[in-house]
């Protein structure tokens, strides 16, 4: 069966990770001051400059890592990648969870109760069959998901190496995960397990993901996508004219589900959207198709508006099939709604130590904080909220998501690691 792609996008406002949350960047000084303390000790130095030392380490781990490909659902030989690489960097314990997220724990000092856990993820966009050979131009990387999120892959190893070289000990355990499934229909399922199933206990979550320093995501943009599929008889074009048509009735579904979502979202309301990705279905040109579906996706800043546009998509089915078999077809279609996404949203409050302390570390790196909002990996603990910030890999890079994506390391890409650890250290605790 052909997938047909359909660009239409009703939207006020659309993104992974960049749209801005509202929310003070006002630092208290008790956190400037803690975060600066850390900034300026021997072995916070000391790691840091392992990281600029182990830069060419960091891009080897970087196109190894690339050149495994790793779609949702297919992540396991990437995963077996990453905790070799893991293990070799130094880890108390490693282990592979049910769901694939493949798990490095760093034993505190403290015997807390409560870990805080640092992630990029392990899957990409790109189905299998791509080519995801990394090509050097001079000291620009491309290769398909070089940067998102392969990149924050390597940063975890560096800072790993670097903890370990200038032998940073914190006080609380910590959690160095590649997390499966962040992508489409992946549906953060690494991040529904860990939080909702694996009986660890999390206290803060920090996800590396996205772009430049400076970029803090402290809310989670909700989505809801569904796959709706319309089935009839089928038949041949002329011989069986006049019989229900699955291809009409979805054509019926999209003009009315368009119109009225178009007509909620253009209101007074917080920023909402909707988008018809994927169409297909039908055998060839000469026949009436047996099935045909899409592939709908709906966010919103707040969970209310969501279930709104949801029902809203629902009434519209459900008003487009009942008027398309009472239009004089013979025959009729049906209909199954499945859901095949679900990402709530939430907002945590800029107040939270996890915060500031992420934005007092970004500013002593030059860098002006500025709190966002994203579909990532933090929209699970911050939907339950768990203390979690979603930083940038730092760089240059462009084309995510597309086959040529690139990514140049840089000063802001050394930058971007010892910033991820600085924020880590400084929520963990460095024991003296």
């Amino acid at each position: 069966m052909k997938h047909i792609t359909l660009g239409i996008l009703m939207t006020l406002g659309f993104s992974t990770c960049s749209v801005f949350a509202q929310g003070s960047t006002e630092i208290d000084k008790k956190y400037s001051k803690e975060v600066d303390r850390l900034y300026k000790s021997k072995k916070v130095k000391e790691a840091f400059s392992h990281i600029r030392s182990q830069m060419d380490e960091t891009t080897a781990d970087l196109i190894t890592l690339t050149e495994v490909l790793a779609p949702p659902f297919m992540e396991d030989e990437r995963g077996k990648v990453f905790a070799k690489m893991l293990e070799e960097a130094g880890v108390d314990s490693l282990w592979t969870d049910k769901v694939g997220n493949v798990i490095g724990l760093r034993k505190g000092t403290s015997g807390a109760s409560g870990y805080v856990g640092v992630d990029a993820h392990l899957d990409v966009v790109f189905p299998q069959g791509t080519d995801v050979s990394v090509q050097k131009v001079g000291d620009t990387l491309k290769a398909p998901g070089i940067g998102d999120d392969t990149r924050g892959l390597a940063m975890l190893i560096s800072m790993l190496k670097a903890m370990n070289k200038a032998e940073i000990k914190t006080e609380k355990d910590l959690l160095i995960v590649g997390t499966v499934g962040e992508e489409g229909l992946g549906d953060l399922r690494g991040m529904k397990y860990l939080f909702n199933e694996s009986g660890l206990d999390i206290d803060s979550w920090i996800a590396i993901d996205g772009g430049s320093l400076g970029r803090i995501s402290n809310a989670g943009l909700g989505s809801k996508r569904y796959k709706l599929l319309i089935k009839g008889q089928g038949g041949h074009s002329w011989g069986a004219f006049g019989l229900a048509n699955p291809h009409h009735a979805l054509g019926k579904a999209i003009d009315i589900f368009s119109k009225d979502a178009w007509a909620y979202t253009s209101g007074d309301i917080p920023k909402t959207s909707f988008n018809v990705g994927r169409i297909g279905g039908g055998t060839s040109v000469n026949s009436i198709p047996f099935e045909s579906w899409m592939e709908v996706d709906m966010r919103a800043i707040d969970p209310k508006n969501l279930d709104e546009i949801e029902a809203i998509f629902k009434n519209s089915v459900e008003k487009a099939i009942t008027q398309y078999n009472a239009s004089g077809v013979r025959g009729e279609v049906d209909y199954e709604l499945i859901k095949i996404g679900d990402r709530p949203s939430g907002e945590l409050p800029a107040s939270l130590p996890l915060i500031q302390r992420t934005m007092a570390a970004t500013k002593l790196f030059g860098e002006t904080p500025r709190l966002g909002r994203g579909s990532t990996n933090i929209n699970i603990p911050v939907a339950k909220g768990i203390p979690a910030v979603c930083i940038g890999r730092g760089g240059q890079g462009g084309g995510a998501h597309s086959l040529h994506e690139w990514y140049l390391n840089d000063e802001e890409g050394d930058e971007s690691i010892q910033l991820a650890l600085l924020i880590t250290l400084s929520e963990a605790g460095l024991d003296k």
